[in-house]
């Protein structure tokens, strides 16, 4: 089995776990623990993990006796020194409740073909479940998510070099910096054209983040650990006291979490000059501030179309980010590459400069969202279609390009449109409004995904109902709800 067939069955193990009520998100935490005791048997470094929890104490069980022993497990994992386990157990519960179900998921980990993954690389197989996971839309798991297209066309334009201190303030599942390893691996013949000091400073300190969610945090450090990454990997909000300290990096590739803060309030931060609630703003201060000011630091980052044109302090970042950075380029996005189909992004590339003041003097603006291709499951991102836009962008004299969509605005125009750097949008060209439509094979799907969500939910209702009207005698009912005996009015 090649890695592809093998992520494949480990998703189908998910069917299994429906009747346990557990989210595709649940299931990839959840086989994360299991995988990273596998892994460790594979990999030879079993020896982290005290005898009594190895991964063949789970194979020689099976019922109550298994459930117990995992539960113990994850209990008895999390409390451990070594800092690779406290970061993948730490508050870790298994929200599998029949151990028949349990004992299945093990059974069939244990019967891959392991050769074959570890030849492939254990790393692109963990990050296929994860795309996988990403890709469901009941899962929600796409908000930290960048599509993978996307992340190798931003690293491979931002060129990040051996020796260079990356990071990335919202790491989500880390996708950018194992892409930015990877780029200076296929550089230096995988590091072999390294000193062994230049090594260890690649693998141990070359590449770090920081992640709020705990759950994401695993995936995160499991995703790390499986591209052979040990850099540190912080589990908390950049946008806190925390993010103060984090500085003087030579490049930064992120993708930070849309929205407000919680409540609208704003940012814990003390060093900021610039207070808001919008997480976007506040990420951009913090990332520009981040760099090093030494004219080579560079940063990219994804940010929806609100950055760009908000006013009062967004107006006030804005001017601050293009005076402490040279703001050479801003790609327009096409819509629907994320996992909410009307959300409109872009990507900030930018060099700190050695002063504070006059850095951006023009302002190039690639425009991939007009009279664009709806993209969606059935017409997915590829890297073929940011061609051009890597053709512009790498060109030795930008001036010469000829492509429409690829435009020039100088420092001067954009301070007349009261800098706002909404711009560089070409004339639409559709001639009907339904060409910009989503999908409607994909909108479809979507809405009997939720439909069936939203069945699962009810039928789970409606059981645990029963159970207390007879809970001596309730047994699973042959009414229960199916998407094929939904009223026709739900069904259209």
């Amino acid at each position: 089995m090649n890695n592809r067939e093998i992520v494949q069955k480990l998703w189908n193990l998910c069917n299994v776990l429906r009747d346990d009520g557990i989210t595709y998100h649940q299931y990839v935490t959840e086989l994360t623990y299991l995988l990273f005791l596998k892994m460790m048997k594979e990999t030879g470094r079993e020896y982290i993990i005290p005898e009594a929890y190895r991964w063949d104490s789970l194979v020689t069980k099976s019922g109550i006796e298994l459930k117990d022993h995992y539960q113990q497990l994850l209990l008895a994992l999390g409390k451990e020194e070594n800092e690779l386990l406290k970061q993948i157990y730490t508050d870790a519960a298994s929200n599998i409740r029949e151990p028949k179900n349990l004992e299945k998921i093990i059974q069939s980990i244990n019967s891959l073909d392991w050769y074959n993954a570890k030849q492939e690389g254990l790393g692109d197989l963990y990050e296929g479940l994860l795309e996988k996971n990403a890709n469901e839309v009941k899962s929600g798991a796409g908000q930290y998510f960048t599509p993978r297209p996307l992340i190798e066309v931003i690293v491979e334009l931002v060129n990040p070099q051996p020796g260079e201190r990356c990071h990335d303030p919202a790491a989500g599942t880390f996708g950018f910096m194992i892409a930015a390893d990877r780029h200076v691996r296929k550089q230096t013949d995988d590091y072999f054209d390294l000193s062994q000091e230049e090594i260890e400073f690649q693998k141990y300190k070359a590449f770090s983040g920081v992640e709020l969610v705990r759950d994401t945090h695993r995936l995160a450090v499991m995703n790390a650990l499986l591209h052979d990454i040990h850099g540190e990997i912080v589990l908390g909000d950049t946008l806190s006291s925390l993010g103060e300290s984090l500085k003087n990096y030579d490049v930064i590739l992120t993708n930070p979490p849309f929205g407000t803060k919680k409540g609208g309030e704003r940012a814990t931060r003390t060093d900021f000059t610039f207070m808001t609630s919008n997480k976007q703003l506040n990420f951009l201060q913090h990332i520009y501030r981040a760099l090093k000011p030494n004219g080579k630091a560079r940063a990219a980052v994804v940010v929806p179309d609100n950055v760009l044109f908000e006013g009062g302090v967004g107006a006030d970042i804005r001017r601050d980010l293009m005076d402490k950075c040279e703001l050479h380029t801003i790609l327009r996005l096409p819509t629907g590459i994320f996992y909410a189909q009307g959300v409109k992004t872009n990507v900030l590339f930018f060099t700190r400069g050695t002063s504070d003041v006059g850095n951006t003097k023009e302002v190039w603006v690639y425009d991939l969202r007009t009279n664009m291709p709806s993209f969606g499951k059935r017409n997915p991102l590829t890297k073929e279609h940011f061609a051009d836009f890597i053709n512009a962008y790498t060109a030795e004299d930008r001036h010469q390009v000829q492509d429409e969509r690829w435009n020039v605005f100088t420092r001067e125009e954009i301070a007349k449109k009261g800098d706002s750097l909404d711009i560089g949008l070409i004339a639409d060209e559709s001639l009907s409004i339904y060409e910009n439509l989503p999908d409607p094979i994909d909108s479809a799907e979507e809405a009997v995904e939720k439909l069936e969500l939203a069945i699962s939910l009810l039928n789970e209702v409606i059981a645990e109902l029963k159970a207390v009207e007879q809970p001596n005698s309730y047994q699973p009912s042959n009414n229960t709800l199916k998407v094929a005996e939904t009223p026709e009015v739900l069904k259209k």
